[in-house]
Order: C-alpha cells, then structure tokens, then sequence
C-alpha cells in the first residue's frame, strides 16, 4: 500500500543538539496518528517539519508521492491547529473561519457560506457574529478547528490543541474531534503528552523519545506488546522485572525477584539463553490473595501503602525491597491493610518482555 504521508530518514539539529535522529513514519490516508511523549522527545519538532515551519536538517517528506520540503507552509494546503489557538481577537468566528479562504482568492459570499457550514459542524451554528472574547475556550479551539478545516486541507496537524482546557471539556472534546475527523475523513497527526488522549482518539500511537521513533502501532498494541522498555515505563502503569532468559523455546525465564517466570510470545527479535531483558507486569493484570490462587503464578508481598480512587484502587507493596503495584476494584479496598501479607497472582499471557 501506498503511503499518503513519507517521512524518510529525518533529522534536525539546532547547532551541536540533535532534535531528531532518523525518523522514518508512513502515514495512509484517513488515519488518525498521535504523536505522543514526554517534552523535548521530538515529537511536536517532528510536526513543525511536517507543517513547513522548520526545515529538516536532512531527510525527505513526501504528501501523496510529491516531496514538499521545498514548499513554503502556506502552499502545503495542510490545516494547523495550535495550543493557543490563534484566533484573530478583532474578527468574529466566522470571520476567522473565512480568513484561509480569503487568502486563496475565495469571494466573500461564497466563503462566508463555506464558514457558516463548518462553524455547524463544529457544533457553533449560531455563534458566527461572536468575538473570541465572547466565547469559552472549548468555543475558541472549536473555531480554531474549524478554520483549519474550511479549506479542505490534505492534511490536519493538531499540536497540543486541548492543554489548556479542564478536565470534563478536554474529554468531551476528545469525542469531538475524532468525530469530525472521522466524517470529514481528514488525515490528521495530533501531537500530546496525554497518554489518555492518545489511547482514546488515534488509530495508531507513535511514541517518541530523545528524537527517535520508539515505537508506532495500535493503541493496545502499544500498551500490551511495548517493544522497548522506554514505551513500557511510559505507557500506563507497569511493574518492570529484570530476568535472565533461561530457555527461550519454552518462554521461560529467570528472576531474582519472582523465581522462575513463564512469558508470553513476543513479536520482537528472538531472544537468547542467557540474554538479560526486562519483564512487564502490567498493575491491572496481577490479582492480590491472601493464599495463592490455583492455576495462576504467585508470589508474597507485602502491603506498603493502599490509594482509593472509589471504583478502584492501587494496591503498593514491596517483595525483597522492590516496590510492586496492584490495581484492585474498590470494593476489594476495604478489606485491605497496610502491612498485610499477601500474594500476587498472574497468568504467563499478562507477563510481556522487552529486550531493550
């Protein structure tokens, strides 16, 4: 299959820092690619490439087989929504809306029609003659969203749009964009630190760290088959177990923390005997008893500090002075006390490995 998005061999440096180091991402059309990772990983450098606002320092992009390093942004026909949104103070909604328009020659009547259409699908019909000061900031990024739609982009680029919106709104946003995306069919590359705005919204995750690609792949593939310890520690909640392989046809391995460990399949490059890598028990995955449970793999542990976040909790213990986390339903809290002994329970599929 053909990529619509290339991105081959891309670095940046800025004097003697090395932003990005060969990045290489293909993109089809209609996706809905986040960005994710921690600040300074390279991911919203890698966007501003992409958008024509920094230059690669070496490497190709490609839109649709056609290279548009050398296009200035405003002739890469790619919608940008930023963080702070950008709307014009002095002009009303549909008049930020139109403004793109405007700029490509469209007349006046014809865009200002194009505006209202999109300014509905946004959900803010009837909010055109607004100022962005009479609007609230999920109204604001709305019109922002909808300016870089108008248009008809080959492309939507998302950089931290929902970081300066309260919880319940960035929610509820989430569900709106993904939306919009999906019914206008718009290829669109978010960028965030949220790893919940990634699972939630994206076809596929891209994880990136000191300017590298991690990993890319589905959001459940990314949190139950990580391939590096990095995406392990980063996505979610992991309990990271240092082994030894000790017999890689029967998956098994040796920890000094819990004995012998059977692991499940990995896609990743063979492993060999002898070879050190990292088990990860995800908190979710591991079961508390006060006895070990039948047909599960266990091992004691002692119960340090107990969170109730009221439909669950997180259970913090520590087994020969390595801490150890345990997601439980809040119902089972109660019956819980700090300083109990107890065992943790798992099955050979929860238990993943990665080599790096």
């Amino acid at each position: 299959m053909t990529s619509y998005l290339q991105l081959s061999g891309l670095n940046k440096t800025f004097g003697t820092f090395t932003a990005l180091e060969d990045v290489n991402l293909d993109v089809q059309k209609g996706e809905f690619i986040t960005f994710l990772g921690p600040s300074g990983s390279g991911k919203t450098t890698t966007l501003m490439i992409i958008a024509g606002f920094e230059k690669a320092t070496r490497g190709a992009i490609t839109l649709e087989g056609q290279s548009i390093a050398a296009l200035a942004p405003q002739d890469r026909n790619i919608g940008i929504v930023f963080q702070n949104y950008a709307l014009f103070p002095h002009k009303t909604a549909e008049e930020n809306v139109y403004f793109p328009l405007q700029m490509r020659k469209v007349k006046r009547a014809k865009g200002m029609a194009q505006a209202r259409r999109m300014l509905e699908l946004v959900g803010l019909g009837g909010f055109e003659h607004r100022y962005p000061k009479e609007l609230s900031g999920g109204q604001q990024q709305r019109v922002a969203l909808a300016r870089a739609l108008v248009f008809e982009p080959d492309l939507l680029l998302l950089d931290e749009p929902l970081g300066a919106l309260d919880k319940n709104l960035r929610e509820s946003m989430q569900i709106e964009i993904k939306r919009i995306q999906k019914t206008l069919g718009v290829t669109t590359i978010f960028v965030t630190h949220d790893q919940t705005e990634a699972m939630s919204m994206s076809d596929r995750i891209v994880v990136f760290s000191n300017g590298r690609i991690e990993q890319a792949g589905a959001p459940l593939e990314i949190y139950h088959k990580p391939s590096t310890r990095f995406v392990a520690d980063f996505i979610g909640e992991s309990n990271l177990v240092p082994a030894t392989i000790t017999d890689p046809a029967a998956q098994m391995a040796e920890s000094p923390l819990l004995g012998a460990v059977s692991y499940a399949a990995t896609d990743g490059p063979a492993v060999s005997a002898g070879q050190e890598v990292t088990l990860v028990l995800r908190p979710e995955h591991l079961k508390l008893s006060r006895a070990p449970l039948d047909g599960y793999h266990s091992a004691q542990m002692t119960i340090e500090t107990i969170v109730n976040f009221g439909d669950s909790g997180l259970v913090i213990g520590h087994r020969d002075g390595t801490q150890l986390r345990v997601r439980v339903p809040g119902v089972d809290v109660v019956i819980l006390k700090e300083g109990d002994d107890c065992y943790i329970n798992w099955t050979q599929d929860h238990v993943y490995l990665v080599q790096q």
